[in-house]
């Protein structure tokens, strides 16, 4: 029922920044969270960022000071910001979301995206 659509990846040079969106569609889907996963080759998927519907936000160690989470706007949008990108942030990264925060950092959400592909490159 609910459908999640990511753009804004693309290829950047380390130090830069990127802003991913992913667009949601599905009745009442202000009262969801949404987050962000990523996986790059020969790795695990791992967390990025979270959001509760509530606006509580939860982020991996690994990109707390650099990336940033939106709440989900009117228009169902979330939004990743992320900037001081390096080599380690590339691969792809999957929007997901559910009811609750614990299940999308948690990666056992009911609903994922597609994904779009980050390359950090010089």
């Amino acid at each position: 029922q609910v459908q999640l659509v990511e753009s804004g990846g693309g290829l950047v040079q380390p130090g830069g920044s990127l802003r991913l969106s992913c667009a949601a569609s599905g009745p009442n889907f202000s009262r969801y969270a949404m987050g962000w996963f990523r996986q790059a080759p020969g790795k695990e998927r791992e967390f990025v960022a979270g959001v509760s519907w509530h606006g509580i936000k939860r982020y991996a160690d690994s990109v707390k000071y650099r990336f940033t989470i939106s709440e989900v706007d009117a228009e169902n949008t979330v939004y990743l910001q992320m900037h001081s990108l390096n080599v380690e942030d590339s691969g792809v990264y999957y929007c997901n979301s559910d009811k609750t925060l614990t299940t999308v950092a948690e990666g056992t959400s009911k609903f994922w995206g597609q994904g779009t592909q980050v390359t950090v490159s010089s």
